[in-house]
């Protein structure tokens, strides 16, 4: 049997450093890595690119980030969920890059399938449209919004195996099976850790061939 990706949340920290590109998904604080997060705070890994939906709320998930001022640029859909977020964007002290949700998982599947792009007509006429190319197919425009991918994907899941074969509870799967796609690296945590053969394979929605390490998540989250 191959060797178990099962490793200690500081074993797992070794290959997420400063400045890196970072795939961090999570609805507010539904399937958010927090266990990975804490991780992050823990090594003080700092000025990190983010690609999330969302900045959680204060004091949870990402927001244990933004609080720390360990984000250098951010790539979301929406940060109103969380005050010192909006705060640190007013005061000029967090860059921030606004995508669509739609278009932001579409560029993160393209990022992990590794094509060049898409074409939406989400964002014409408005400054999401700014400097983007504008193709034309068929007397339609479109414009093209090119792949996400990041060095580093922390994901959350309801079970994993020691193979790194993954499971998420209902709505908490959001972006956790797309950004598991699309970083050169992926650690998963998950709520519960079991033998390889226990899941059953037609319910296992990220294989273990895109993970690289299984991390036990900290009980409650």
């Amino acid at each position: 049997m191959a060797k178990s990706k099962v490793v200690s949340v500081d074993a797992a920290m070794e290959k997420v450093h400063d400045g890196q590109t970072v795939l961090i998904p999570g609805f507010v604080n539904v399937g958010v890595p927090e266990t990975l997060i804490k991780g992050m705070v823990a090594k003080d890994v700092k000025n990190v690119n983010v690609i999330s939906n969302n900045t959680s709320v204060k004091g949870r998930g990402i927001g244990l980030l933004v609080h720390d001022r360990r984000i250098k640029h951010i790539t979301c859909s929406h940060i109103g969920s969380n005050t010192e977020t909006v705060e640190q964007v007013v005061a000029g002290e967090l860059d921030v890059t606004f995508v669509p949700q739609g278009t932001l998982c579409e560029r993160v599947r393209a990022g992990g399938a590794g094509i060049g792009g898409i074409l939406t007509p989400t964002g014409l006429g408005t400054p999401i449209a700014e400097g983007k190319p504008v193709i034309n197919v068929d007397g339609k425009d479109f414009l093209l919004e090119k792949p996400l991918h990041g060095d580093v994907a922390l994901i959350h899941a309801w079970k994993a195996d020691k193979m790194g074969n993954a499971v998420y509870h209902r709505t908490a799967r959001n972006f956790n099976q797309i950004f598991a796609t699309a970083a050169d690296w992926v650690i998963v945590e998950a709520e519960t850790i079991v033998e390889v053969g226990e899941l059953d394979p037609d319910l296992i929605m990220t294989p273990g061939a895109l993970v690289d390490m299984v991390v036990q998540a900290e009980k409650g989250e």
